[in-house]
């Protein structure tokens, strides 16, 4: 199984977060920490999976129908 990718435009669009507040959420263990998969690269990447997974559990905590 070949996991989907996104890049950070993807994810701050997918969240609605700004830069830093996606950035301190990781801090905190709030939302998963981006993965390079070239550890010779700048590039980082967040699972796809990953991140629908964090937005579900969101909404269930929110209380907001899906």
């Amino acid at each position: 199984m070949v996991r989907k990718v996104m890049r950070l435009p993807a994810v701050l669009d997918a969240t609605g977060w700004a830069k830093p507040t996606l950035y301190d959420k990781i801090a905190k263990g709030k939302f998963p920490k981006g993965t390079k998969l070239d550890p010779d690269a700048r590039a980082v990447v967040w699972f796809e999976d990953e991140v629908e997974a964090f937005q579900k559990a969101a909404v269930a905590v929110a209380g907001v129908a899906a």
